[in-house]
């Protein structure tokens, strides 16, 4: 449930690269131009509520190397938003970060297995 919420927090994220894209389309100080950006400190004040919870269950580097998934999302939204090209080379990198990130995930779920066995033999050992 934390990589789901992780990654939801993450989708949330990477909307304030779409809101200011929005924005740009406007005078700065405009009215349409404030509403974008008060929505870019709303969608990064919840990202950073989420953030907090996700650091509660999920080991930082863990969580900042999926953070990478950004870009994405990013990829994605301005192809779907924007009308702009995904090429080639995007997928290959994108491809290649999803691996990076699945990687280290599998990593880190090794790392703990291996950590709760020494702690139940730890304690174990330590009760004769």
């Amino acid at each position: 449930m934390p990589y789901l919420l992780m990654h939801i927090g993450f989708l949330i994220y990477s909307l304030y690269t779409v809101l200011g894209k929005r924005a740009a389309r406007y005078e700065a100080f405009s009215f349409s131009w404030c509403c974008f950006y008060a929505a870019i400190v709303g969608v990064l004040g919840l990202y950073a509520i989420l953030w907090q919870q996700v650091l509660k269950k999920v080991r930082l580097p863990i969580a900042m190397c999926n953070k990478a998934v950004t870009i994405v999302w990013g990829m994605l939204f301005s192809a779907l938003l924007f009308g702009e090209q995904i090429t080639l080379k995007k997928v290959l990198g994108a491809a290649i970060i999803l691996c990076g990130i699945l990687l280290l995930s599998a990593a880190d779920k090794d790392n703990a297995a291996s950590d709760s066995a020494e702690k139940t033999g730890a304690a174990e050992g330590g009760g004769q």
